[in-house]
């Protein structure tokens, strides 16, 4: 429609994007026990550094929703509703939930410190940071919550299958996302496409 501006199609061909590279990074995994190290929370987290809470959901629940249908996008190139009402489904679900959470700070952290300079880059990264942190805590929630349930087994079991191991892993991500991540966004903002 004339007037209009194009940021709703610019925003949804990134969703798109983001969601494609949700799919190419989330199945790579390295098992380490019952769980796998997967790239799917990296892939969260540039997504949430790039698109913020609303739009980093919609292109979530776009790849959750590509998987559940069957395609070979979750861990271990598996697909399909089983692999989200198993053992290890509370993960994928609580993808939304933290790629709400990170996004949400990540755009709190843009908008409050961006013309603050240096410090204003400082800020935004240690913002970033903690929203990742939080996030990532609320996954190991569900995912543990879920796997409990699902496996049968006590909270200490699930914790030191589901969690203990993931955290460096985890937090590399998050040094790796910020990394990539924040410039890669200020390039889109020069472009026009954020």
């Amino acid at each position: 429609m004339k007037g209009q501006s194009p940021i709703p199609v610019r925003r949804l061909t990134l969703c798109a994007v983001m969601a494609a590279v949700m799919c190419v990074i989330a199945p790579i995994s390295f098992p380490i026990g019952p769980i796998s190290i997967t790239g799917g929370t990296l892939a969260i987290y540039l997504t949430a550094c790039l698109l913020g809470g609303a739009w980093g959901t919609v292109s979530t629940l776009v790849y959750l929703l590509v998987g559940f249908v069957g395609l070979p996008v979750f861990s271990n190139y598996m697909g399909g509703a089983s692999r989200l009402l198993g053992p290890t489904g509370g993960y994928l679900v609580g993808y939304l939930p933290m790629i709400f959470i990170a996004g949400s700070v990540a755009e709190l952290a843009f908008r409050r410190f961006k013309d603050q300079g240096r410090r204003g880059a400082v800020l935004t990264l240690a913002v970033q940071l903690l929203g990742m942190v939080l996030a990532t805590a609320v996954l190991y929630a569900f995912g543990t919550a879920w796997y409990c349930f699902q496996a049968e087994v006590d909270l200490q079991t699930a914790l030191n299958a589901c969690v203990r191991p993931f955290i460096p892993f985890d937090l590399l991500k998050i040094a790796a996302a910020l990394a990539v991540g924040t410039p890669v966004r200020r390039g889109l903002k020069r472009a026009g496409l954020l």
